[in-house]
């Protein structure tokens, strides 16, 4: 058949360009099929991978020959299964049907020819006998012996899909890709070894409520008992607050994260008006319980199964119509192991989709990922978020619905951050650069304070060391937990403390004070917090504590002048808060104290035979 000259682009050529249509992998593209069968109300849905042994140099091996989705939904008639094999096309295309997980009309033909060269489709609506099938095929396309979808015809389905699959109830589909050509994975597992965290994390809402379930087989289609995988897809939950899902143990059965309350609200609801109707999107947020970062041994928490499970689910997830549209990562800091527990989930209305920016392969929401990508804070400078918000809103700006929700995003997940690191501080397992092992300086401090007893100095703390073992061990808990260290450290630490008979322990958290640390007096025992939210934290003492194994010179030598400068910025402070005391009375306060304290740091300081 000719080309018609007066075609913009030929149809033939079109269908080819399309192959390059964004899908990220084949595992995106299965999922655009299961929205298909989810959408069609299906509640059994399978991914079943064929294998055939081919000859590759000198031995043989197995590689994917076909790949099939079947499901149990209401399947399509005659008209309906040649509009859903026609690119552009659907039966969700009207503003008033976007209430899904379907919408563009390109799902089927486009995931379909992103992997392969040949589509095959049977559905029925009364009896898996009854099946009309028709196709796409790209060589016969190319060659211009296909120009439409040809009109569905009964035609039973190959003994082959009945043998392997469960799912051929009264109505439904079966999607059959051949002639794979694109496809990165060369076999089922992989196929399926790599598709399964995703599909787990995408259909989250419908696996864990148990509206769908999800099937995965790979087997060889010339020895149908050889069966390589079959196993069903668990809920993959980046928020971690689902109790049976595919994280390892202990957290298969109950969930690893909880909820994070701002404002004693552990959902923020934001009401935007969108062409004449308001629509609500929710954001959630979690992070990780306490058990859940305690380290073992010789390993970081990080580290442990679950820890890496976690650092598969990094990041913002964008959920639309209960269906995640991607885990976007732009807000994660990818060097930090800490990110991993924290997770965010905002969710939206397919009426939203245009705001959002949904892409047509339902990969992203490309409006809203750009903007949380954006430092907020450099866009307010001197405004408020109402400001702002009215200034964009003004200048029909599509980014004003968007902007407080991403300040807010933004703002809290500065505030987990800081609570992670604090609860974090001291877990890291094993290292010999881990301050709390040995209590050199704990033992030094007791040890000298002992002689400065004996030779007549009193301080307050040591009225209460006349309190029994288990009192002492319960005021100092209470101390360190108010102020912000959790509860599993702060029974540790105690219990370190008194059982070593320490007169001083060490601690870390976020205070809220410009002091760079704190002293309390409790239970016969001088309790020293470290301020982590203080500059002089970060250019003192993170600086030092971090793990020197593999780091190489240049680097060492950059801690040690950091923290050089750290500390002589330190002094000088104290110096100017002398030079700005009111009069010469206060300072010569200031100055006696500084030379007290030097005296007392002297002892503290000169460690030979301080303790032995």
């Amino acid at each position: 058949m000719a080309i018609n000259p007066h075609d913009i682009v030929p149809a033939h050529l079109a269908v080819q360009a399309m192959r390059d249509n964004g899908y990220k992998n084949a595992a995106y593209a299965i999922a655009e099929l299961m929205d298909n069968s989810i959408q069609a109300g299906a509640t059994q849905v399978e991914l079943l991978c064929g294998e055939q042994q081919v000859r590759l140099e000198q031995r043989r091996s197995y590689r994917i020959h076909k790949i099939a989705i079947l499901d149990n939904g209401c399947g399509m008639d005659a008209t309906v299964l040649r509009l859903a094999l026609q690119f552009g096309n659907g039966t969700y295309l009207d503003a008033a049907k976007h209430i899904g997980i379907g919408r563009f009309g390109m799902g089927l033909p486009s995931s379909s020819v992103s992997q392969c060269q040949k589509v095959e489709v049977w559905s029925w609506q009364d009896g898996v006998e009854n099946a009309l099938y028709t196709y796409l095929d790209l060589e016969e396309i190319k060659q211009q012996q296909q120009t439409e979808v040809p009109e569905p015809q009964l035609k039973a389905i190959p003994n082959i899909w009945h043998r392997v699959g469960n799912t051929f109830g009264r109505s439904g589909t079966l999607v059959v890709w051949s002639k794979i050509d694109k496809c990165i994975w060369r076999t089922g597992k992989a196929i399926i070894d790599n598709s399964e965290l995703l599909v787990g994390r995408m259909y989250r809402r419908f696996l864990d409520s148990g509206k769908v379930s999800i099937r995965m087989m790979a087997f060889d289609l010339d020895n149908l008992s050889n069966i390589m995988v079959n196993k069903l897809a668990f809920p993959n939950d980046p928020g971690y607050l689902m109790a049976r899902t595919s994280c390892p143990s202990p957290f298969d059965q109950t969930p690893m994260f909880k909820l994070w309350e701002d404002k004693d609200s552990s959902e923020i609801i934001y009401s935007i008006d969108f062409r004449g109707q308001p629509h609500e999107v929710r954001v959630r947020f979690s992070y990780a319980r306490e058990e859940a970062r305690q380290a073992v041994p010789g390993q970081n928490p990080g580290d442990l199964p679950h820890g890496k499970h976690a650092a598969n689910n990094i990041g913002v997830s964008i959920v639309r119509a209960g269906r995640e549209l991607e885990l976007n990562q732009s807000l994660v800091i990818k060097y930090d192991t800490t990110e991993r527990w924290w997770g965010i989930e905002v969710e939206f209305p397919p009426s939203l989709d245009d705001l959002f920016g949904v892409t047509n392969n339902k990969q992203s929401a490309r409006n809203f990922a750009e903007l949380i990508a954006i430092d907020i804070n450099s866009i307010l400078g001197d405004k408020s978020i109402t400001q702002l918000k009215e200034e964009l809103k003004q200048d029909e700006d599509p980014r004003e619905p968007f902007i407080e929700i991403a300040h807010r995003i933004q703002k809290i997940l500065s505030n987990i951050r800081r609570h992670i690191k604090n609860q974090t501080k001291g877990t890291r397992g094993g290292g010999s650069n881990n301050r709390h092992q040995g209590h050199l300086a704990e033992q030094i401090a007791t040890a000298v304070t002992e002689r400065r007893k004996q030779d007549g100095y009193k301080g307050e703390s040591d009225n209460d060391e006349s309190l029994s073992v288990q009192e002492r061990k319960q005021v100092i808990e209470k101390t360190l937990t108010d102020e912000g260290i959790t509860e599993i450290q702060a029974k540790a630490l105690a219990a370190s403390t008194i059982d070593n008979g320490l007169k001083y322990t060490f601690a870390e958290a976020d205070l809220e004070t410009p002091a760079f640390f704190t002293v309390k007096l409790r239970g016969g025992t001088v309790i020293v917090t470290l301020n982590t939210n203080h500059p002089a934290y970060k250019n003192l003492v993170e600086v030092l504590e971090k793990d020197v194994d593999g780091v190489d010179t240049d680097t060492l030598r950059y801690r040690l002048t950091n923290s050089s400068q750290g500390l002589k910025l330190l002094l000088m402070a104290w110096a100017r808060y002398e030079d700005e005391q009111p009069d010469g009375k206060r300072r010569q306060a200031a100055q006696d104290t500084r030379v007290d304290w030097g005296r007392i740091a002297r002892q503290f300081l000169e460690k030979e035979e301080q303790i032995g």
